[in-house]
């Protein structure tokens, strides 16, 4: 019980540790996002894919159903055959930058999870975005790595434990997501408190 205990404790640490002023700096960025009719994509591998891919049914479901404006999003992790065929065919660290050079836009945003921030895919991509004029977000853990240093906005999680890192970053993308479902349903959000 010890063992769960401490877990609990360091997970609770980590998500206090969060800075709220760089979320909230996502939570604008991605709105205007929205509201420019441009294109948020995400990426990571793992669990860091999960949540990638959460974080936009998240964004395309939840906060756009019934909303006059719709969030227009890629996980750059879904499409299996076309992610296969360039780890197969090129490389894996081509998986992600190669589908942002068929979309990607001066205005969109880039969201990349890594909890080592050392995933050369994902980093590749962050830097391919930002080239483009892509805003660029990173989602962290440790002391940020290379994805840290690649985007504009990090989002760090200072934690060694890859589990912890990655609670916390699916604590991030629900405030993200439920900020946009909550504020704009006030019933909802009334209902909620």
């Amino acid at each position: 019980m010890e063992y769960l205990q401490k877990y609990r404790a360091r997970v609770l640490q980590a998500v206090a540790g969060i800075d709220i002023e760089k979320v909230r700096q996502a939570v604008d960025w991605l709105g205007q996002t929205r509201d420019a009719a441009k294109t948020i994509y995400t990426c990571g591998n793992g669990g860091s894919a999960m949540t990638a891919s959460h974080l936009a049914c998240d964004l395309l479901k939840g906060a756009s159903y019934g909303q006059p404006s719709r969030f227009r999003v890629l996980a750059l992790t879904d499409p299996i055959a076309t992610m296969t065929a360039y780890a197969n065919d090129v490389s894996y660290s081509a998986i992600f930058v190669e589908q942002l050079k068929n979309f990607a836009a001066a205005g969109d945003v880039l969201i990349a999870i890594s909890g080592s921030g050392n995933s050369p895919n994902v980093v590749e991509a962050a830097r391919f975005a930002r080239s483009t004029g892509c805003r660029t977000i990173g989602l962290t853990g440790r002391d940020g790595g290379k994805l840290g240093q690649a985007v504009e906005l990090n989002i760090l999680v200072p934690e060694p434990h890859m589990g912890i890192i990655e609670d916390a970053h699916m604590i991030i993308c629900h405030m993200i997501g439920y900020h946009f479902m909550d504020s704009s349903d006030p019933a909802r959000l009334a209902a909620k408190q």
